[in-house]
């Protein structure tokens, strides 16, 4: 992928992210969302499980990533019977692999381009070796020898 192509879809995994992160819901909104009672978003915030954003008036705003990560804690605690201290160590392990994934991705591509910049480099240096094999031959009139 070319640097623009890079830099253009690193710039919409960003507007991506940002729209995820953007406050917009209110407490009720987002126990409503999630299907729990606004008292658990409480909880799960003094338990540092979500961090809503703050209004200029203190109101807890949630963004859509915070309603996507209460659904998540509500399927672990509900579906799969994992108590919170357990759900605080999933979601430490689950930032722990999304931060070793992106440090794998940066070392698969910087490999990548050091792979294509030998590769370029292999090319180049066998053209001059094929350059310099090549002996330079005057072209001059056709004669007949004779005596043949």
């Amino acid at each position: 992928m070319t640097d623009v192509g890079e830099t253009r879809k690193a710039t919409d995994m960003t507007r991506k992210r940002s729209d995820q992160d953007r406050p917009l819901y209110m407490i009720s909104v987002a126990a409503e969302l999630a299907g729990v009672h606004p008292q658990t978003l409480r909880i799960y915030e003094r338990k540092q499980l979500v961090a809503p954003q703050r209004s200029a008036g203190n109101t807890r705003l949630y963004s859509q990533a915070d309603v996507d990560r209460l659904r998540f804690i509500q399927y672990l605690t509900q579906t799969e019977g994992v108590n919170l201290a357990g759900v605080e160590r999933i979601i430490e392990l689950q930032r722990q692999l999304d931060a070793t994934r992106a440090q794998l991705e940066v070392a698969v591509d910087r490999m990548q381009r050091a792979e294509a910049s030998a590769r370029t480099a292999r090319e180049n240096s066998r053209r001059q070796e094929i350059r310099g094999a090549l002996v330079r031959i005057e072209c001059g009139p056709v004669v007949r020898r004779e005596g043949r």
